[in-house]
């Protein structure tokens, strides 16, 4: 069978077969590979025939599926003092579109953007002390936190060779999220859940994100893609940005307004409200009394996915794919006509999505968005890249006309963060591979938030209902299964 095989050190790169007759195949390290052998099609089948719901059974039983109900809005599962998402509101239970907003414990972030930028100051480490301590720093307190956070920068002493450099991996979000849970057998008081604990912490994944993903990346860009490698000490005083794009090149050297615009990406990356799915899953797993590493590490997780922090991504392969397969993006009739196609399942995915167009809560802006794509002009300029970056703007203008045609002029879409982030870090020349990680690095913040909300405010473990829709039946002896009853 495919079980507790038995496997023969002595091979090499061979097949082995089995008692039961079915071949399997082992590679160079004498471990078992999964083939499509009839045997594992067979558990595939009865794996997919015996997982389907009736989707009739979520209509009969109310159930509000991704936790949403059927006119789009989010069931109401907890309450913050966090952050605000702010895209509608509701008449007669209908959504009328708003301009978006986005409060970070009750401040609009795009003031404290404003603010910052006008004052010639990043905005990041300020941003990431007012989601955790609830109020705006002074002079001197954020002196004093960006301190606090240079001095745990470094990682604990043998991480780098022994978790990082010993054991690569070509997926940084992977490498992010098992270096958080080794952080656990580093610390000496991993599954205290005091504040004061909880705190200390949080301040330490804070700080060590940065260093975690630049590192993860030189690893599998010098072991995977065979490329020189570079370690590169954090610097203090510089900041969070700063400090990213000091250690991911090999000659520590950028721009003053690449490390603006890196600094507004973690600024309106840090956190998104309660209902997003990792702050969301966060919660949960902080709900059951676990330690921090543990509940962070979920929280990567679920970020990981191409439906919440991978998009970016998708994105740029979107476009790729039109550069390389709509003749004359340039024009905006040819660019629209092959938008449709990627509507209509035609091109592209197949998924018939535009990517970075639309959100769950924004619907006449996204005010990250706004922000991004004033600085990806500002970046295409300095970088000659403007016929790229009105691609992306004709991708948002084209995408709200088509939507309008399809669904009446009443019907409304916006460009979502996505849309223009995977653009700016493609223009600074940031690895693809650091898109997602870069996100969680701004994410922390929020998370390490609302875990401690959570922690004080509501100690109560998450526990949702799920309907069985199982029928009930015998239990068939073994010697009786898989045989056919046939009536006469």
């Amino acid at each position: 069978m495919l079980y507790n095989l038995a496997v023969d050190e002595t091979v090499e790169d061979k097949s082995k077969k089995t008692a039961a007759g079915s071949v399997i195949h082992l590679n160079k390290k004498n471990e078992a590979v999964f083939h499509e052998t009839d045997i594992f099609k067979d558990l595939v089948a009865k794996a997919e025939s015996n997982n389907v719901i009736d989707p009739r059974c979520y209509d009969d039983y109310q159930v509000m599926r991704g936790l949403r109900h059927s006119n789009g809005t989010g069931v109401l599962v907890g309450l913050t003092d966090i952050a605000d998402v702010h895209g509608y509101t509701m008449l007669d239970n209908e959504k009328v579109p708003v301009e978006g907003q986005l409060f970070y414990r009750g401040i609009d972030m795009t003031e404290l953007m404003k603010h910052c930028q006008q004052e010639g100051r990043h905005g990041f480490e300020e941003t990431t002390h007012l989601l955790l301590f609830g109020e705006l720093p002074t002079a001197n307190q954020l002196k004093s936190f960006g301190d606090l956070l240079d001095v745990n920068r470094s990682l604990p002493r043998d991480f780098t060779e022994n978790m990082i450099l010993k054991s690569p991996s070509k997926d940084i979000m992977n490498k992010l999220q098992r270096s958080i849970l080794a952080f656990y057998s580093c610390d000496d008081n991993p599954d205290d859940t005091s504040v004061f604990n909880v705190l200390r912490q949080s301040i330490e994944l804070i700080a060590r994100f940065p260093t975690v993903i630049s590192y993860g990346y030189q690893a599998k860009a010098h072991y995977y893609d065979g490329k020189s490698l570079y370690i590169h000490s954090p610097q203090p005083g510089i900041g969070t940005a700063e400090n990213v794009l000091h250690m991911i090149r090999k000659d520590n050297q950028y721009s003053q307004t690449e490390a603006e615009i890196l600094d507004l990406c973690l600024v309106i990356h840090a956190e998104h409200g309660g209902g997003n799915n990792s702050a969301f899953t966060n919660r949960v797993v902080s709900s059951s009394g676990t330690d921090t590493y543990s509940a962070i590490a979920a929280a990567v997780g679920s970020l990981k996915g191409p439906k919440h922090g991978g998009a970016n991504i998708k994105v740029r392969a979107m476009v790729k794919d039109i550069e390389e397969n709509c003749l004359n993006w340039e024009n905006p009739e040819k660019l629209k006509e092959y938008l449709v196609k990627i509507l209509k399942k035609e091109a592209f995915s197949g998924e018939g999505l535009i990517y970075g167009m639309g959100h769950a809560v924004y619907t006449l802006s996204d005010p990250r968005a706004e922000l991004l794509r004033d600085k990806a002009l500002e970046l295409a300029k300095e970088k000659n890249a403007e016929e790229k970056f009105q691609l992306y703007a004709n991708i948002e203008r084209l995408t709200k006309e088509i939507f309008k045609e399809m669904r009446g002029p009443d019907f409304t879409i916006c460009a979502n963060v996505d849309l223009y982030s995977g653009f700016v870090y493609e223009l600074m020349n940031i690895p693809q591979e650091l898109y997602t990680p870069l996100f969680a690095t701004a994410r922390i913040a929020g998370w390490c938030a609302h875990r401690i909300e959570q922690i004080i405010s509501d100690n109560r473990i998450m526990r949702p209902a799920y309907k069985s829709v199982c029928p009930l039946t015998d239990y068939v002896p073994q010697a009786q299964r898989g045989i056919t009853a046939v009536m006469e």
